[in-house]
């Protein structure tokens, strides 16, 4: 790979909105930044058709074959194992094999978990990849870990999701220090369940990450903290809840302005803050959410994104490899793999 571009696998097939949504947030982030090369996965019958039209460098934009695609509904296992040609296959085999640093995807989010870890493969001395999911909250961002990838977690891997969280929160966002939060019941250090209860002492105890303590979903929004740690379980639900109350309250408030002439007049008259600020409250703004602890940087976009998304989630790609976030992240479990491997060897010796 040449060295000075960053070069990204995006599924063009993948999401309600492909090829065209995705080809045209391709199109947008090359034209952005010119150390980005875009490898558009899939038919390239229609991703041809999707790029008519419109101008690109075809050094940094062009077409690598997929004959398939795997479908939402799909088992994700089965669709691995079985679709050796879906444009997930093919795009995650790029980054196995150095093709590409990244891969990109609006595709089948159980496809792509399954994917990364089976073809990508888990960095060494890392149990679980979680994915992080940005959240916007009144005070700016919080990465919300995990929020879809494992229900059911031991608290040795909370840790983990903590420490890998810090190090994408710091390094690729540019938050100092940040801020991590168990989402618990209370604040109170004895509340909760069996996994909180035990990964509270594990998380005090750990050097690397700013851990504050127990924190209530209710204080998420407000900005408690920067890293909002818990199972995927518990981060789905709060995820989309968050997805839903945002929905919700746009068309409450939408709806209120046009109940009556004079909200009408109002509405205009504040239509540029509050354009700006409900902004904030889009997805859109922040990127995909990487799955992380692989041996190469996985991305999931919501399966509705548009061009302006993907565009984000491109250009983010490019921070994450000139931070060295995989090997950031090596670095750090590494010593944790070597002393649990030397453990073993010892017992079994």
């Amino acid at each position: 790979m040449q060295d000075d571009w960053t070069i990204v696998a995006l599924d063009a097939m993948g999401g309600d909105n492909a090829p065209g949504e995705i080809v045209t947030g391709a199109l947008n982030a090359a034209a952005q930044n010119e150390e980005l090369k875009i490898l558009l996965v899939g038919d390239p019958e229609r991703i041809r058709l999707a790029l008519t039209g419109h101008e690109y460098d075809p050094e940094r934009i062009s077409i690598v074959p997929a004959s398939e695609v795997i479908e939402t509904g799909e088992p994700p296992v089965n669709a691995i194992r079985r679709k050796k040609d879906s444009s997930i296959v093919v795009g995650l085999n790029l980054v196995k094999e150095g093709k590409a640093h990244t891969f990109v995807s609006a595709g089948s989010t159980g496809a792509v978990l399954v994917g990364g870890q089976l073809i990508v493969g888990r960095i060494r001395g890392v149990d679980r990849t979680p994915i992080g999911a940005i959240i916007p909250t009144v005070k700016g961002i919080a990465l919300l870990i995990d929020s879809g990838a494992n229900v059911d977690v031991r608290p040795n891997h909370l840790v983990q999701f903590a420490q890998m969280g810090t190090i994408y929160l710091r390094d690729v966002i540019g938050v100092t220090n940040p801020r991590v939060g168990l989402v618990n019941i209370g604040v109170e250090e004895d509340k909760g369940n069996a996994l909180t209860k035990e990964a509270y002492p594990l998380l005090q105890d750990t050097p690397d990450i700013n851990f504050i303590g127990n924190i209530e979903a209710r204080e998420i929004p407000h900005g408690a903290a920067d890293i909002i740690l818990c199972d995927a379980f518990v981060g789905n639900v709060i995820l989309k809840l968050y997805e839903g109350t945002a929905d919700a309250l746009i068309g409450m408030v939408k709806k209120g302005f046009m109940s009556t002439l004079r909200s009408k007049i109002g509405a205009l008259l504040v239509k540029p803050a509050l354009k700006a600020s409900l902004k904030g409250m889009s997805a859109s703004e922040y990127g995909g959410a990487p799955l992380l602890g692989l041996n190469g940087l996985v991305i999931k976009t919501h399966g509705s994104a548009r061009a302006h998304e993907v565009t984000t989630t491109l250009l983010q790609c490019i921070t994450f490899r000139d931070q060295k976030i995989v090997e950031k992240i090596r670095h750090a479990l590494g010593t944790e793999a070597a002393s649990h491997e030397d453990s073993n060897s010892t017992k079994e010796d």
